[in-house]
């Protein structure tokens, strides 16, 4: 009897000891945080999908800039593979348009409108050379499947931004492509409590939620949907590993003042954070 309760008893260690080696973020030599700590990060963009500045537009990416808001914004490839900045992989709910951003190249892409205003889909290039550094950028990259060619084609345009920046995204094989091609820039890891949600299914959406692939990434930081920050995964890699913390979205000052207990950075839209807040807007 001894010797069956022992043999649990170990099962039970190693399991847990894999656990926390498989959530296990970026240790040693992490990525210097603090410069992106100093601002709250308007979600793609200052916007108002109701105004003449939709998501992902030059204009609310100016009004956050004039707001000394933080950026945080979705690229993707067109067709011919040029960066574009577009959050949905299919082109319906923004543009009205059928089939997917990867389907047009980039001049077919500008000549959709965004929600019926006059902005269109911005190149990633014209983003950056907006934004010039004036303020810090959280760029996601969008990527479907195992194809991560946006990450060497975007990389090679960040390299030559003079700007401070990070990078994200919800596929581990981009954090990982960071971690090996551009490991000095800061990378986090995209997560949300997938189980929670219908649209999601599948083994591989419970790795995700829980970060078992941070093994393999590494990242610096976790950007998680800040509803669920008391899941075990994320409570642990803040607490026991103490990563930097990012939270999404944002909905509300009460929201703000509820994620300031757990998070370190935090990404906003639908409102407009109280004044003393902004960060850069401030100096």
């Amino acid at each position: 009897m001894f010797g069956i309760l022992l043999t649990i008893i170990i099962i039970i260690v190693i399991i847990m000891v894999l656990y926390l080696l498989l959530i296990m973020p970026h240790m040693i030599g992490r990525a210097d945080g603090e410069p992106f700590k100093k601002v709250l990060y308007a979600h793609r963009g200052l916007h108002d999908n109701n105004t003449d500045a939709p998501e992902n537009s030059l204009a609310a990416f100016r009004k956050a800039v004039e707001g000394g808001y933080g950026i945080e914004l979705d690229i993707q490839l067109s067709k011919d593979d040029i960066p574009v900045v577009f959050h949905d992989f299919t082109l319906e709910r923004v543009c009205g348009v059928k089939g997917r951003i990867r389907e047009y190249s980039f001049e077919e892409l500008k000549q959709f409108t965004l929600f019926h205003t006059k902005e269109s889909i911005p190149g990633f290039e014209e983003v950056l050379r907006l934004v010039n550094g004036k303020v810090p950028l959280i760029v996601e990259f969008k990527i479907e499947d195992m194809d991560i060619s946006l990450c060497p084609i975007a990389d090679k345009l960040l390299r030559e931004y003079q700007g401070e920046y990070c990078m994200e995204s919800f596929h581990p094989q981009a954090v990982s492509w960071y971690r090996r091609n551009h490991k000095e820039i800061m990378r986090g890891q995209l997560a949300d409590a997938f189980v929670k949600k219908q649209e999601y299914t599948g083994g591989v959406y419970f790795l995700l939620q829980n970060l078992w692939f941070n093994f393999y990434a590494k990242p610096d930081f976790i950007a998680y949907n800040h509803k669920y920050c008391h899941l075990l995964s994320p409570v642990l890699c803040r607490k026991l590993y103490h990563s930097i913390m990012v939270a999404w979205t944002i909905k509300s000052e009460e929201e703000l003042s509820r994620a300031r207990e757990f998070y370190d950075m935090f990404i906003f839209d639908s409102f407009i954070p109280a004044q003393g807040s902004r960060g850069y807007a401030e100096k």
